[in-house]
């Protein structure tokens, strides 16, 4: 059975692992481009727009690791425990 063209909220929020409350939020910020489709006005997310989106975000994790090397000095993340 081919992929589906376009996702419900729902099928984002599998994908990603977070809610369809916070995949609403990132469509309606414009960081996840979406379309309303019928009278009810669902919201659905092209496949390649969310792809399109997890590469930006692993640009921005590279370049946001690039300008904060992790090191002796560097901050630990609270969930990290030695």
């Amino acid at each position: 059975m081919p992929t589906p063209r376009f996702l419900q909220l729902a099928d984002v929020a599998e994908v990603l692992n977070i809610s369809a409350n916070q995949v609403y939020a990132l469509v309606r910020r414009g960081d996840i481009p979406a379309v309303k489709i019928g009278g009810r006005g669902q919201w659905r997310v092209e496949a390649t727009e969310l792809e399109k989106y997890i590469e930006r975000l692993y640009t921005e994790t590279r370049e946001f690791i690039d300008a904060h090397p992790f090191g002796e000095d560097a901050e630990q993340p609270e969930d990290v425990h030695n």
